[in-house]
């Protein structure tokens, strides 16, 4: 329910349905425009994939009408009506299964309660990471070791034990359900279901060995978790429309920003996102964009419409 979620796994559905596999997508109206024309591209190439559209309950969460990503969420007030959204998802979804009769169930981390779905449905549910096994890793030890309770500051660092690395974090670098002492937080109880839900049968990460080995053998040695590599995923994008026209529409056209790329030597860009949900005070901003000017590197950096008016 995120752009930098939705996007690998049209692209891991699109892979397996390359290899002769049935897919479908399950997912709710209005995240269907990101990524229908792709899919309707591999249908005219003969590739057996579909979309199946399920009702986002916005209104039974109490959530403004279109509130269906959390690209989309104004508050934080809304992230605990956005979870309970996301909950009230599985009744459908299982009609869905039920009436597909799939084989198997690939479904995002965000779903925890996936694993139980497919479990009663007796298919194996595969969990899909999007992020890596480096922060996974790091997020397990954190967890487990709970360093961060022996730093007297925010800003203390402290070392994250029990990984093939040196890691050093502060308080102020974690994210902040570790720091929140509140009983009832419902994004640490949320975090900790998703944790849970991955032990089912295995993981699909959006990485490859060669990236991370050292973390790619903790996560399944030491961690205990199965996994598989698959990515990059968006690799599986090779002609210019496929790679131009994922997810939101961007405020600059593809051939200019190819242009210029074909103007520069070989090797010679940064690029530079931070994704679509962060949000970066105006100092910040700046900051990031004084050092990118003295580095002296060619670069493309991503921002928000937003972000773009708070460095004006």
């Amino acid at each position: 329910m995120a752009y930098g979620h939705i996007l690998p796994t049209i692209d891991m559905a699109r892979l397996f349905a390359r290899r002769r596999v049935k897919a479908t997508i399950v997912t709710t109206l209005l995240n269907v425009p990101g990524f229908s024309k792709a899919i309707e591209r591999e249908r005219e190439l003969g590739v057996e994939i579909s979309i199946r559209v399920i009702k986002f309950p916005y209104a039974e969460a109490g959530l403004p009408e279109g509130c269906e990503s959390l690209n989309y969420l104004n508050t934080l007030e809304m992230i605990p009506k956005f979870l309970h959204a996301i909950n009230l998802l599985e009744q459908p979804f299982i009609e869905i299964l039920e009436e597909c009769q799939p084989d198997c169930l690939v479904a995002d981390m965000l779903f925890p309660w996936a694993t139980g779905v497919a479990s009663k449905l007796g298919i194996p549910r595969l969990y899909f990471n999007g992020t890596s096994f480096f922060a996974m890793c790091v997020l397990d030890s954190v967890r487990r070791y709970e360093p961060y309770k022996r730093a007297e500051s925010d800003f203390e660092p402290f070392v994250v034990p029990g990984l093939p690395d040196l890691i050093k974090k502060t308080k102020l670098q974690l994210p902040t359900y570790f720091r929140d002492s509140t009983e009832q937080n419902l994004f640490r109880e949320f975090m900790g279901q998703i944790w849970e839900s991955d032990l089912n049968y295995g993981v699909l990460m959006n990485s490859f060995r060669e990236l991370e080995p050292a973390y790619s053998e903790h996560y399944r040695k030491v961690m205990g978790r199965k996994a598989w590599h698959i990515g990059p995923l968006s690799l599986c994008n090779r002609n210019i429309e496929d790679k131009a026209k994922r997810g939101d529409k961007a405020s600059i056209d593809e051939h200019e920003c190819l242009r210029w790329l074909d103007s520069k030597k070989a090797n010679s860009v940064l690029y530079i996102c931070f994704g679509s949900l962060f949000n970066f005070s105006a100092p910040q901003l700046l900051e990031i964009a004084m050092a990118l000017e003295a580095s002296g590197l060619n670069f493309i950096w991503v921002v928000r419409t937003e972000e773009k008016e708070r460095m004006k």
